[in-house]
């Protein structure tokens, strides 16, 4: 999606998908070429689980890919590339952003983003 089509929630998505460094670490191992789970936590030096649990929420916002492939030795392996960014935060983007961002309801408390 393109900087000037984003809505302000989807931006919002994007930037907290962003502020993990593990998330950074994973998007600059992509950077190189796509790669699968395994191979990107030998990489970073954490879990396959917790790749894969950062790859979920990279691939929901839209910042990677994933592509389910057959192996040589007919085993289900997925592998992940970075989609295509181009971000620029501008005054203006900020501004055409910010008009819509989703506004909780009080009666209701917190929306559930505030609470994490």
């Amino acid at each position: 999606m393109t900087p000037d089509k984003r809505t302000g929630d989807e931006l919002v998505d994007v930037l907290a998908a962003l502020a993990n460094p593990i998330r950074l670490r994973i998007l600059g191992a992509l950077a190189g070429g796509r790669d699968y789970v395994s191979n990107l936590a030998r990489q970073i030096g954490v879990s396959r689980p917790l790749v894969h649990m950062h790859l979920q929420r990279l691939e929901a916002v839209g910042l990677v890919v994933g592509t389910l492939e057959l192996s040589d030795d007919g085993k289900a392996m997925k592998y992940y590339e970075v989609a295509d960014l181009d971000i620029h935060l501008t005054t203006q983007t900020l501004a055409a952003a910010a008009r819509t961002v989703t506004t909780p309801d009080p009666t209701k408390g917190p929306a559930p983003k505030e609470t994490q």
